[in-house]
């Protein structure tokens, strides 16, 4: 295996590290926040600063626009190209200025005043563009005061949009949605470095501690409370609230850091390798990255804030348009269903999300209600008593998965991504998450009404090991590779695949 990439971070007192200073701390520690926010939480917040650019880029098309209409009583159509290229060379310097200038992360020890003094900055950079570009073309004698208009609309529009987003970005890390939530492997003196200056900065929470080495390990370190060892960690609650696993062992201790990063690769969550440098430049320096910015990845994960805006965006755009679409259908699915047999409508499982989130799912439902198994520890098979005569007809048709369009638009779904199996599903008499050691990995996207296994025969139910294996290489496989237009694809194969489909058991 390959050496795993390191962060420097600081060194540490050479003491025994500290034993938990009272039973509250040793409880909940002293970074546990009131509220633990999931990482789809925080990452739906996260996308939000692609919507800012967004809405700067808007801005300045806009004002740009208006200032040429003045150009010429035609308008900017009719405007000399001599004066419309000084106007468009200073609003692409100032969408590159504003990004160059990093002004779309807002950083936590930064102030207002600098942020606005950057785009202030960056306005006066695109106006000397604009100016040189109408020098050099002639125009340096008329376009000035233009120029004058448009920077003072751009720079007032900008500084009002900054300022807004940087008050909303405050108060979504007063609130915890920005904060880094981390766990620490290894009981040691560079975990208690870190624990000591994450408590002065107050900038990540820092949720526990897991030893590979529990009995040699305290039951807390500068109050935070050791959970357990590595394979506690494996299947702990707390792993859909963690951004990052920071293992705190000796990089000289080779066998057993490799050891333990081949353990924690089959977790959903990114894994970072601290590294023990002495120097105080050094200790800032890794906070600042780990609570600013993702740190050197052992297991990168593919979701970036990017791709999930994008497929944010994909989802509720196709997912609302689809809920329309089939709103009749789901009406008639409903009506048959309260005719067929009594219970309700609908049926609400708990199943695994994105980073081993529990979400309850929706589906219409197909089974008596005195026969529902919310923890699917007896999978659907052919001919199975506890499917009613509708219930057959909506599994076979798949209607009976339309109610997760809610789930899509609610966030907790997508409509392409691996299929959200239920918490404790089993597959004959095992765990089927005990079966495949990279199962987690299914779950470092959001679960999807549809997908990759789907269209290339994983559906329906998990008989054996091998299907288990099949359908984890299958959902691995598409997060490896999803795109845009892979979505569509599998999306337009799926109406294709149940109509055609008459070997899948549901």
């Amino acid at each position: 295996m390959a050496e795993a990439p390191a962060l420097r971070a600081q060194g540490l007192s050479r003491g025994r590290p500290a034993e938990s200073p009272g039973p509250a701390d040793h409880r909940r520690g002293p970074f546990r926040p009131e509220r633990l926010v999931s990482l789809r939480e925080r990452r739906a917040n996260e996308a939000y600063a692609y919507l800012f650019r967004f809405s700067d880029l808007w801005l300045i098309a806009g004002v740009s626009l208006f200032v040429a209409q003045g150009l010429s009583p035609r308008g900017w159509q009719g405007a000399l190209a001599a004066d419309i290229l000084p106007l468009l060379v200073a609003a692409i310097t100032l969408a590159w200025s504003l990004k160059s200038f990093d002004l779309y992360v807002y950083r936590r020890q930064e102030r207002l005043s600098g942020h606005l003094l950057r785009v202030f900055a960056a306005v006066a950079l695109s106006g000397v563009a604009g100016l040189a570009v109408a020098g050099l073309s002639g125009r340096a004698d008329v376009l000035p005061p233009v120029f004058g208009l448009w920077a003072t609309g751009v720079l007032l529009g900008l500084e009002a949009l900054h300022g807004a987003a940087f008050a909303l970005v405050a108060r979504w890390r007063r609130k915890g949605l920005l904060t880094p939530n981390i766990v620490i492997v290894g009981a040691t003196r560079d975990a208690e470095t870190l624990i000591a200056a994450a408590l002065q900065r107050r900038n990540v929470n820092i949720l526990g501690i897991f030893d590979d080495r529990l009995s040699r390990a305290p039951h807390a370190v500068s109050g935070v409370p050791v959970l357990g060892d590595t394979e506690a960690l494996l299947t702990h609650k707390i792993t859909p609230y963690v951004d990052r696993v920071i293992v705190a062992v000796d990089p000289a201790a080779r066998a057993r850091v490799e050891g333990l990063i081949r353990r924690l690769s089959l977790l959903p969550n990114a894994v970072s390798l601290l590294v023990d440098v002495d120097s105080e430049a050094g200790r800032e320096a890794a906070l600042s990255r780990l609570s600013e910015q993702p740190l050197t990845r052992a297991n990168p994960s593919p979701s970036d804030a990017q791709r999930a805006l994008q497929k944010r965006v994909q989802d509720l755009i196709i997912g609302t348009v689809a809920l329309i679409i089939f709103a009749p259908v789901m009406a008639v699915v409903a009506l048959m269903i309260r005719l067929d047999s009594p219970g309700p409508v609908f049926f609400r499982q708990r199943r695994h999300g994105l980073n081993n989130e529990a979400i309850h799912v929706w589906k219409f439902r197909s089974m008596r209600a005195e026969a529902a198994d919310a923890t699917a520890a007896r999978q659907v098979s052919r001919d199975d008593d506890r499917v009613t005569r509708v219930g057959r007809f909506i599994r076979k048709t798949s209607l009976d998965e339309l109610p997760q369009l809610f789930n899509v638009l609610k966030g907790d779904m997508s409509l392409v991504g691996p299929r959200p199996h239920a918490i404790g599903m089993k597959t004959g008499d095992e765990d089927s998450a005990k079966l495949v050691a990279e199962y987690a990995w299914r779950h470092r996207m959001k679960p999807g009404m549809t997908g990759w296994a789907a269209i290339k025969g994983s559906r329906g139910a998990l008989v054996t090991a091998e299907d288990v294996r099949r359908r984890v290489q299958l959902d691995i496989d598409y997060i490896e590779r999803q795109s845009f237009w892979l979505d569509l694809y599998i999306m337009a194969m799926t109406v294709a695949c149940i109509l055609g489909d008459r070997h899948a058991i549901r």
